[in-house]
């Protein structure tokens, strides 16, 4: 039993490194598109310098590359059925939320963009998306990368997802920043949309 649960761990984190990568691509593609795109409405201070091809590549492999150094075991010693449960409590998170995150990637298309922390830039031709997994909350990619961090958290249990986790409260600034654009950019029509979708969690019950 013992040796069926090691192949079983070791078979999700082979899928869940192999799934997390092609994410990752499809997210990176999508930033390498968006630089080549005019700039429209900006709201807070987005540093231009983060908007450059060798910015991004220089933050995407010093980053990449801390991941790399953290991906260490946590000292945790788990019974056989703690390792079980975590083992599918965080599948049930870690794949569905890799699946939020590309769905609401495909959804954005050509509008893909990234904000910071400190400010949100759109479009010249920016375009409200509102069908899709933004029909249900307003940010489903975000949604998405908590299920991700919990989830690989409990699958892998690695010092790389608790610095991944601790980086996530910063996805409610970034949230602020990218709705006050896109207020200020729609008006009355992302007014309508926030009363009709809530931010983060999908209701049970739509009317």
């Amino acid at each position: 039993m013992a040796h069926s649960l090691i192949t079983a761990e070791r078979w999700l984190h082979r899928v869940g490194l192999v799934t997390m990568i092609g994410t990752l691509a499809v997210l990176l593609w999508g930033v390498w598109r968006g630089m080549r795109r005019p700039s429209g409405r900006k709201v807070g201070r987005d540093p231009q310098l983060l908007r450059t091809s060798t910015a991004t590549l220089l933050i995407t492999l010093a980053y990449f590359g801390l991941c790399y150094r953290l991906w260490r075991p946590l000292p945790l010693v788990l019974s056989r059925l703690a390792r079980v449960l975590a083992l599918i409590l965080g599948s049930l998170l870690y794949f569905p939320g890799l699946a939020l995150v590309l769905w609401g990637r495909l959804t954005l298309g050509p509008m893909y963009n990234v904000s910071s922390s400190t400010g949100a830039q759109l479009y010249a031709d920016q375009r409200l998306i509102t069908h899709g997994p933004f029909a249900y909350v307003r940010h489903p990619m975000y949604l998405g990368l908590w299920f991700v961090g919990v989830g690989g958290l409990l699958v892998y249990r690695t010092w790389t997802f608790v610095f991944f986790l601790l980086q996530l409260p910063a996805l409610f600034v970034r949230a602020w920043r990218e709705e006050q654009a896109l207020a200020a950019e729609f008006g009355p029509q992302w007014q309508a949309y926030c009363q009709q979708t809530p931010a983060w969690l999908p209701r049970l019950f739509r009317s």
